[in-house]
């Protein structure tokens, strides 16, 4: 009886064996760029959280991991004087990363802009539309139902988005990841695509966020309130850039609490609290986050001495800036007038909060 068990497991040790040995493995493959200078950069080391190959890119800035197993892994590309990069990788075939950009440490736009270049120059479009592991139009749903007593939510978006995130610490990138924003905590709850499990990040260690909106397709990008003041003092939360430039353009969700007013005698009213959000509208000067005035006359002194031409242009264009579209179009004429702009969308995206 002892002999057919250990021939037993011995046949079990041998097929295992055989199946690690013929499973299909593959490779993972980029090239890193220097995202100051567009040169390639040659001796970063890249590796797999738990897989022990690892890879250095060469003198043209590639880099090749082999013999990967089918499976989700972190990549890590770490190189001295550069920001940290990570994402998350489904492996399913050999994966090309294609060109993956790298910033030096504290490297941010020259011209002021809101957005720091190192979040959003890293080839967006390549990063959702053209990499494998990121492919577009896969929202996750499955919100837990609200209590009965507090209708609505506090997410500035319900649905879960695919981001990019830069952190504060190290100037770390980290991609790969389903996010969605909690504004009342002012945290990111972070999941994996084939997951039901999320963490959390604290928004304070959060610098920039771009996600690509599940509804239009398109990226938008948000811009942590620390870095900015309102009449002197930090902002908590997050601002999203609607124009970038010269003088920014924001909007920022404010989420409140609206009590019932059912009269249960009348049996008239909301039975129920709920959550309401709105959109309140800043521009950006310097490090100051200044509220727009709903006076029309008011706005206009925002430009100085384009004044009276934006004034025209808005007259001629039938502009009502009681309307976020028409403040659109007012910052993004006044923006373009400057060397460097580049739009961040095409058109503004109004999802009602």
């Amino acid at each position: 009886m002892r002999k057919f068990r250990r021939l037993f497991v011995l046949i079990a040790i041998l097929t295992f064996t055989a199946n690690e040995l013929i499973a299909q493995r593959y490779s993972i493959t980029g090239i890193l760029r220097n995202g100051a200078t567009e040169e390639l950069i040659s001796g970063a080391e890249i590796t797999l959280k738990d897989f022990a190959f690892f890879a250095v890119s060469n003198e043209s800035g590639r880099f090749a991991i082999d013999s990967v197993f089918s499976n989700t892994y972190v990549l890590n590309i770490k190189m001295n004087g550069f920001q940290s990069y990570q994402a998350q990788v489904q492996v399913k075939d050999n994966l090309n990363m294609g060109v993956i950009t790298l910033f030096p440490m504290g490297y941010e736009d020259a011209t002021g802009a809101a957005l720091q270049k190192t979040i959003r120059a890293t080839n967006i479009a390549e990063l959702f539309n053209k990499r494998p592991n990121f492919g577009s139009g896969n929202a996750i749903y499955g919100i837990p139902p609200e209590p009965k007593k507090l209708q609505g939510n506090f997410y500035l978006d319900t649905k879960w988005n695919k981001a990019s995130i830069l952190l504060y610490k190290n100037e770390e990138l980290i991609e790969g990841y389903f996010v969605r924003y909690n504004i009342n905590t002012n945290t990111f709850e972070l999941r994996s695509e084939n997951s039901e499990e999320a963490t959390t990040v604290p928004g304070l260690r959060v610098r920039n966020i771009v996600w690509i909106d599940s509804e239009h397709g398109v990226p938008r990008y948000f811009i942590n309130g620390m870095d900015f003041k309102d009449e002197g003092s930090p902002i908590a939360g997050f601002f999203e850039v609607l124009v970038d430039g010269k003088l920014p353009l924001v909007r920022r969700t404010i989420a409140s609490i609206r009590e019932s007013n059912y009269n249960q005698a009348l049996m008239v009213g909301e039975p129920d609290d709920r959550v309401v959000k709105r959109y309140v509208y800043y521009y950006i000067e310097g490090k100051n986050v200044i509220e727009i005035s709903k006076n029309k006359k008011k706005i206009f002194t925002i430009f100085g001495e384009n004044q009276f031409e934006l004034e025209s242009f808005a007259e001629s264009n039938n502009l009502n800036l009681k309307e976020a579209s028409s403040l659109f179009s007012l910052f993004t004429q006044y923006n373009s007038k400057f060397e460097g702009f580049d739009p961040l969308l095409p058109k503004l995206i109004d999802n009602q909060p």
